[in-house]
Formats: C-alpha cells, sequence, structure tokens
C-alpha cells in the first residue's frame, strides 16, 4: 500500500488567470484545430468537442446539428445497420461521426454491435474513426483487442477507454489508438468512484495523460467531468487535444427521448437503467456504476452549442490564446479557496 501526498485537482478547484492580449475580439479565435494522427495517418479538422456515445447524446439527430459546426459525434453503439443507412441518406455527414463498439464486444465478437460496426465500415468506408468504449480501460484483454482492430481498420482513427493514468495512456497508444479517452468516474451520472473508490481528479488526470501522450505522438480526450464552459476551457488548457460532453449535451430535442412532465430521462451506460434497456452480462458479478436522473428540456440542442462555443472562445480571449492548440502554453491556473478547504475541513472539530 502506498499514499500519493501531491494534491490532485478537479475543475472547481482552479481558474485561469487572465493576461494580457493582442486579441480583440471573440471572432478572432480559431475553434478548428488540425489533427495527424500517427496510427491510421488520418488528418481532422474539426472543432475539438464531441458528443459521448450514451443514450440521448451520441445520436444521429444530434450529429446532424454538431457536423454544422465541425464537431464529431461518437454514435451510440444500439443503432441498428438500417439506422446507420438512414441517417446517412437523410443527410449524416460521415467525416463528423465515430461508430462505437462496447465493452461486451471485447469478451464476445459476435456481439450485435461489433457486428453492426464491421457491417458499417465495410458498407461506408468513409466514416473516419472508430471508438472502442469501455468503463475500464485497464484490462490486458482490452489492449489486446484495441490491437486486433488496428490490425483489421489499419488506415481508421481509432479511439479507445477509458483510463487515467500515463501508463496506460501510453500503452494504448504504443497499441494501435490514435486517442485515448481519459476519465474515471467524473461523469454526472457516473458512480464509479462512489461505487469502487477508484478515480483521479479529472484535472490532474488529463494534465499526466496529456504529456504522455505528447511523448508517444498520440492524442487525449477528456472525457466527463464539465459542467460549464469553463470547465471545457480548463480542460482544454490542461491539455487536452479533445473534450467529450455527456451532460451538457443531454435533454435536448435531439436526444431522441420522450419528454414527460417537461423532463427528459438521462443515465449512465452502466446503471440499471441502461442495462434494462440493453441488456448486461449474465455472470453476475458486474455491479452497475452510473444512475438515472430526469433533467428539464432544454430545447433546441443548438442554443447549448453556441453558449459552449461562445464560452471557450471567451477563455481564449482572456488567456491570449488565438488557436485552441495554443491553450496550454497560455494557461496559467489558480488554485481557488475550494482546495484550502478540502485539505484543512479534515481538522476541524
Amino acid at each position: 500500500m502506498r499514499i500519493e501526498q501531491e494534491i490532485k485537482l478537479n475543475f472547481e478547484d482552479v481558474l485561469l488567470k487572465p493576461k494580457r492580449s493582442t486579441l480583440n475580439s471573440r471572432k478572432d479565435i480559431d475553434l478548428c484545430r488540425d489533427f495527424t494522427f500517427k496510427n491510421s495517418g488520418k488528418k481532422l479538422s474539426v472543432v475539438p468537442i464531441m458528443a459521448s456515445n450514451m443514450d440521448g447524446v451520441g445520436t444521429f439527430s444530434v450529429a446532424k446539428i454538431l457536423q454544422k459546426y465541425k464537431m464529431i459525434t461518437v454514435i451510440k453503439k444500439s443503432y441498428t445497420v438500417e439506422d446507420w443507412n438512414n441517417a446517412i441518406e437523410s443527410g449524416l455527414d460521415m467525416e463528423y461521426v465515430s461508430i462505437c463498439a462496447g465493452t461486451n464486444a471485447i469478451w464476445d465478437n459476435e456481439t450485435q454491435d461489433y457486428q453492426t460496426l464491421k457491417t458499417v465500415m465495410d458498407r461506408f468506408p468513409d466514416i473516419p474513426s472508430i471508438c472502442i468504449d469501455v468503463a475500464n480501460g485497464y484490462h490486458q484483454q482490452f489492449i489486446d483487442f484495441v490491437k486486433r482492430i488496428r490490425n483489421e481498420f489499419p488506415d481508421k482513427i481509432i479511439i479507445a477507454g477509458n483510463v487515467i493514468t500515463s501508463e496506460m495512456v501510453e500503452e494504448l497508444i504504443i497499441s494501435g489508438a490514435d486517442i485515448v479517452k481519459c476519465g474515471i468516474g467524473p461523469g454526472s451520472v457516473c458512480t464509479t468512484r462512489t461505487q469502487t473508490g477508484v478515480g483521479v481528479p479529472q484535472l490532474s488526470g488529463i494534465i499526466e495523460c496529456a504529456d504522455a501522450a505528447n511523448g508517444v505522438d498520440g492524442h487525449i480526450i477528456a472525457d466527463g467531468g464539465c459542467t460549464t464552459p469553463g470547465d471545457i476551457g480548463k480542460a482544454l488548457g490542461a491539455g487536452a487535444h479533445f473534450v467529450m460532453l455527456g451532460g451538457m449535451l443531454a435533454g435536448h430535442n435531439e436526444s431522441e427521448k420522450e419528454v414527460n412532465f417537461g423532463n427528459i430521462e438521462f443515465y449512465g451506460m452502466s446503471s440499471d437503467k441502461a442495462y434494462e434497456i440493453h441488456g448486461a452480462r449474465k455472470d453476475g458479478y458486474k455491479g452497475t456504476e452510473g444512475k438515472a436522473i430526469l433533467i428539464p428540456s432544454r430545447g433546441a440542442i443548438t442554443n447549448s452549442i453556441e453558449e459552449i462555443l461562445g464560452g471557450v472562445r471567451s477563455a481564449c480571449t482572456y488567456i491570449g490564446a488565438r488557436r485552441i492548440k495554443d491553450m496550454p502554453k497560455c494557461a496559467t491556473f489558480v488554485r481557488t479557496h475550494n482546495i484550502i478547504n478540502k485539505v484543512y475541513n479534515k481538522y476541524e472539530i
């Protein structure tokens, strides 16, 4: 047993420090970022904010809005091949979507989502990326599966996760991933930290993982923990190459969820509700690590997207970053009183 004594920080523990700048307006900010990925060799020019592959977020309806802003949607795994056909015929831009295979595909290659992935990629080879999504990316089987997908799809961008430590970021990139999803338990409907006691505060985790990825020419996604546009700015300032959003994009008209008494249900993909809808492993060993909540209907997602992008633009102007790529080198973080309270509250009598 060992204890790391260094203080680890969440988004609420810091603020970005403003600096003198030659920027005159938010319109001067370039939100698009150009990426070249080491393992696939592919290039992308996108706004590096993604919609999560969660129910109510990673929908085709959301993707058709986000593509107008050059933002990627990781499509939820429960869609059928026919659903993909219909979406693409009705205007889905393949450049801004990623197809997902979930946890069970790692152990059972005959799962529906894995078979759907292979069929869709065969029919629509212009889809640029594949997301391999598991709650716990520390299994050797997961690493082996990433290697297998790299062999099967050598020219596709592979997104893999989740992890939150430098050594596993390096391992996954070396094994074939182009982008590693980083975050264990920070999401608004994730209960991993309370159920298991496992996790790393998200801001410090992003800093550590981004540094590791940069060292092996890879990239990371900050996945989870953002509740405001300011959190997204902090994640990008901490070195995240992409930020993935769940709760901030949930509850809109495009969620493809029924509205009941002005509310829309939103749940984690490891919750009892998700298992009720999609099924769960029957081995009896897996507990729930998510919850279901009701959130007020938020209307059209366009309003939220413009609020988010406006907040990121403002963050850039305050710290003097002309491009999102410049945010880490322009960012200075100031600890807030929250961290002082966390350290000293345990001594109160």
